[in-house]
């Protein structure tokens, strides 16, 4: 399987990824904890459908010590047993935000609330960030048809 565009060769788009990736830093470099930047790239791929990111992520989480049973629960956090109240507020918020076109309104005045429950204000300009940069991975990924399986972590850097 091919890619129908090469993300990685591409002048343009290696701009592009350029500064998304540096956006992408600042969010790793935030106070927000490396777990759940992953938990919430994981599901906002999930939905989004984006295998590659989902095959990144996962991997990228367990590289840092995230559990097989926890990743393997992010797709259903609601019934999971295995995620903190603030994982599960970053889980909402994720979701909402990638969804956006789902529900008139956005994302809830309660879910902001919930999120603003465990998080400070730089944590939550992060969550917006990473979950806004993760969805514009998804959909490059997604559109060119990127194919997933063959990641290796660290692989980007």
């Amino acid at each position: 399987m091919d890619a129908r565009l090469n993300l990685f060769g591409n002048p343009l788009l290696g701009t592009v990824l350029k500064h998304l990736n540096s956006a992408g830093k600042a969010v790793t470099e935030s106070a927000l904890p490396t777990a759940t930047q992953e938990l919430v790239k994981l599901r906002a791929s999930q939905i989004n459908g984006c295998g590659f990111c989902t095959d990144m992520h996962t991997k990228e989480a367990a590289k840092a010590g995230e559990t097989s049973t926890r990743l393997h629960l992010v797709a259903v956090w609601r019934e999971a047993t295995v995620f903190t109240d603030a994982e599960r507020a970053a889980l909402e918020l994720a979701e909402q935000g990638t969804r956006i076109a789902d529900a008139a309104g956005g994302v809830t005045d309660e879910a902001w609330a919930n999120a603003a429950k465990h998080y400070d204000e730089e944590q939550l300009a992060a969550l917006v960030a990473i979950i806004a940069i993760i969805n514009m991975y998804n959909r490059l990924n997604v559109i060119v048809q990127q194919p997933a399986g063959d990641y290796q972590p660290g692989q980007f850097g």
